[in-house]
């Protein structure tokens, strides 16, 4: 007797190999995206647009930097974007941000969660004060407005999907990174924890990208000192990242319907694997 969790049409198609990719799936769906305005943010909210998605764009301040973003981003790729103004280390901010996203259909699919703070503490400077900055900005932000989404999903019973943003350093130990790397860890396991609360049956996943030496977002400063030419130069990477890297592994991992949670995406062109070949 077949699993009476077997859709018999779903398997009939698949037996005549006739299988359903989706076009534009993401038609119509709102896509809060904090910190969308610039470096990653702005690649991803372009893809966003162009699979039809109704983005609702995030920024910590600069309101006219963000409406000549707004226009140009609307006249390349078409749609709406409904900017929200605002640092999600406060939490009448993120309110603000959610109900921003409720304004527009009444309902949220998704959440990029994107702001965070480089940290560039020197290692003989680094003090509490230089660690709780850090995690307030990198970990305690983020994480309370992806709980705060997940919850709103599950009250609506909206099966949605989260992608909260750490970094290689989250991901593999670099020496000199401890003020920022140690909460982009921790990221990594609230994001764990979310995504085994909300998964199941409520269907809300939750999963974590880690990018790595990437020509837009907090990498660009340190790419642009040279800090990691000698990666490139020595075979480690065969070239920096782009922004459409990270873009489009954030795009398969908002996917209606998708199979992937709790999981932890390192964008890196393995970097972190082959490290140790610097000389």
């Amino acid at each position: 007797m077949p699993s009476r969790f077997l859709d018999p049409e779903q398997a009939k198609k698949h037996a005549e190999h006739r299988f359903d990719f989706g076009r534009k799936s993401l038609g119509g769906k709102v896509v809060l995206v904090p910190g969308g305005v610039g470096g990653l943010g702005a690649a991803i909210t372009a893809l966003l647009l162009q699979d039809g998605a109704l983005p609702v764009v995030g920024y910590r301040s600069q309101r006219g930097r963000a409406l000549a973003f707004q226009q140009k981003m609307q006249d390349l790729y078409g749609g709406p974007i409904t900017l929200v103004e605002g640092d999600i280390q406060d939490p009448a901010v993120r309110e603000r941000y959610l109900q921003a996203a409720l304004d527009v259909k009444g309902d949220l699919y998704g959440l990029v969660a994107l702001p965070g703070d480089p940290a560039r503490v020197k290692a003989d400077e680094l003090d509490g004060a230089a660690l709780a900055a850090s995690f307030k900005a990198n970990y305690e932000a983020p994480v309370l407005l992806a709980r705060a989404a997940a919850g709103i999903m599950s009250q609506k019973a909206t099966k949605g999907a989260i992608v909260l943003f750490s970094s290689m350093q989250g991901v593999h130990p670099f020496e000199g990174s401890l003020a920022y790397a140690g909460p982009k860890a921790a990221l990594i396991q609230a994001g764990l924890i979310l995504a085994k609360e909300y998964g199941g049956a409520t269907d809300i996943r939750v999963n974590v990208v880690a990018p790595g030496a990437t020509t837009a977002g907090m990498a660009r400063a340190s790419i642009d000192s040279g800090k990691y030419d000698a990666y490139v130069e020595h075979g480690v990477i065969p070239r920096f990242g782009k922004p459409e890297d990270v873009a489009k592994v954030v795009r398969l991992l908002l996917e209606p319907d998708g199979y992937l949670t709790g999981q932890v995406i390192t964008v890196d062109g393995g970097l972190t694997l082959r490290r140790d070949r610097l000389p």
